[in-house]
């Protein structure tokens, strides 16, 4: 039996589980990505023909179909996210997504590079790399916790602190990983001299640029989805959710082509979108096709993470290794979280709640891959242990607890900005 026939029974398989599981757990204390994560480490640990030599747990041997997957993984999620949020753009109104992303974000960096140094002896950049993988929340697996549509909980999708939060959190930290990685890159070799001309140039103005391309390409295609005169050419008119898969590879294209940051330009694009025409129906279409997309993506990452782990690609674990991957998701993010939203707008319950869950997944597979295939650098076995252990200690742990605890939290009204 060829490798190419297992993994189209695998697909198969996969498609039937994408359907079938949710409604198989649904209102119980465990998640899609939980259960399919596990399937997959059952999976690896069986004697299944692998498509190389060295089976299926060598990253080397998989960097671009994993850098590849993970990337329109993301894309995917980006644009979703950006169709949900409903709630009006502003400096306090978002108070805490920014608080996490100007101060979380760079904090846990620091702090998860400081204890990759120190703790795994790994050179500056190399821990600067792990800490940027490590850093960002997941848009796709943080699907399930995040806002609903709002076509479906108005009231929920704009009031809903908690949901609010870790959906605009991680539709934009992904990107802005993007700087902290290309920094640790040429900390580890790929650029001798770090210049202040370089860090405003190819570290910061691409961010910039990736927020105006966002919103040129989202208010064109709004205008083409919602305003444009003619029915034959007015998108919302048919009905067909594949536009959003426009709305998530043009604006990307477009930033990448003007050297800017392509996932920022995917969500800004996304909010801007959504907000030219709120009211619209057309928008339950492109959420209903987003949504199935992510519930193949979701399951497809996690089964083939855990086909990875269970076929050995935690071999050589090392218990500091365990250390860092479980402190850097249940220590360094809450802490670091919960201090970054002390006297926010967002009660206390809220605020743990946002601190704790800050889930880890597809990002920190595609960062990991995405460096390690543009710079060969030292420790790339260690990278992958701890990143992958990190993406299933979260996928454990927020899969079980995050969404009991926030609709409780949300039956107590916790989950309500302070007025």
């Amino acid at each position: 039996m060829s490798s190419l026939t297992v993994l189209f029974g695998v697909a198969g398989l996969l498609a039937l589980a994408a359907a079938i599981v949710p409604k198989l757990v649904a209102d119980r204390p465990f998640s899609v990505p939980l259960v399919m994560l596990i399937a997959g480490i059952a999976l690896g640990l069986l004697p299944l023909p692998a498509p190389y030599g060295n089976g299926w747990s060598d990253p080397a041997q998989h960097l671009h179909g994993v850098e590849s997957f993970t990337q329109l993984g993301i894309l995917v999620a980006l644009a979703g996210a950006g169709l949900s949020v409903d709630r009006p753009f502003g400096l306090k109104r978002w108070g805490s997504t920014w608080r996490l992303l100007a101060l979380t974000m760079p904090l846990s960096i620091l702090v998860i590079a400081a204890l990759g140094y120190w703790w795994l002896a790994l050179a500056p950049g190399v821990a600067l790399l792990l800490a940027a993988a490590l850093a960002p929340t997941d848009p796709v697996l943080a699907g399930d916790i995040g806002v609903p549509h709002p076509d479906v909980e108005p009231e929920l999708a704009r009031d809903n602190e908690i949901r609010f939060t870790l959906t605009t959190e991680a539709g934009l930290n992904d990107g802005l990983a993007m700087p902290f990685v290309l920094l640790g890159l040429a900390m580890a070799g790929s650029r001798p001299n770090l210049d202040v001309s370089w860090v405003l140039v190819d570290l910061l103005l691409p961010v910039a640029t990736g927020v105006v391309v966002g919103l040129v390409a989202g208010r064109g295609l709004g205008w083409a989805i919602f305003r444009t005169s003619s029915d034959r050419l007015r998108l919302a008119e048919y009905g067909d959710g594949l536009v959003l898969l426009a709305l998530a590879f043009l604006p990307y294209a477009l930033a990448e082509f003007a050297h800017g940051n392509g996932f920022v330009a995917v969500f800004t694009a996304a909010v801007c979108v959504r907000k030219q025409e709120r009211e619209h129906d057309y928008h339950g279409v492109l959420h209903a096709f987003g949504h199935q997309l992510e519930r193949l993506f979701v399951p497809l990452a996690l089964l083939g993470l855990g086909l990875a782990i269970g076929d050995g690609l935690l071999l050589g674990l090392r218990p500091l290794e365990v250390v860092i991957a479980v402190v850097a998701v249940l220590v360094v993010r809450p802490v670091v979280g919960w201090v970054s939203l002390l006297g926010s707008s967002a009660g206390r319950p809220a605020t743990l709640a946002i601190a704790f869950f800050g889930v880890r997944g597809i990002g920190t597979l595609f960062y990991l891959a995405y460096a390690i295939d543009r710079l060969p650098v030292a420790h790339q076995d260690v990278l992958w242990r701890v990143g992958a252990l990190a993406v299933a200690v979260s996928v454990l742990v927020h899969g079980i607890l995050a969404e009991p605890a926030i609709q409780r939290i949300e039956k107590m009204g916790g989950h309500l900005p302070a007025r």
